[in-house]
């Protein structure tokens, strides 16, 4: 199943990025570069999503438009793409 969320970016003052997901809720990481940030971003949102499905309501939050979402200065968002697998066992 593909999803898409926006996440929020911001880059730190000791050189790290920062990146939360507005629609899910307390989805927070923190990565030693913009590439590593986003990685961890997908990895987190993926976990977020498959506890949400396999242990709470199995619904998933509404997609917020990227431009209703508030922005402090320095924030910028990033449109993910989630690749989230229904079945265990399946190979792309």
């Amino acid at each position: 199943m593909k999803l898409i969320y926006p996440a929020v970016l911001r880059r730190n003052t000791d050189g790290t990025y920062t990146a939360y997901y507005p629609d899910l809720e307390g989805c927070c990481v923190t990565g030693n570069s913009l590439d590593d940030c986003l990685e961890e971003a997908n990895a987190a949102a993926l976990l977020w999503i498959d506890t949400e499905l396999n242990e709470f309501d199995g619904e998933l939050p509404p997609v917020s438009d990227p431009e209703d979402i508030p922005l402090e200065e320095g924030e910028f968002v990033r449109i993910m793409s989630l690749t989230y697998r229904l079945t265990d066992g399946w190979d792309e």
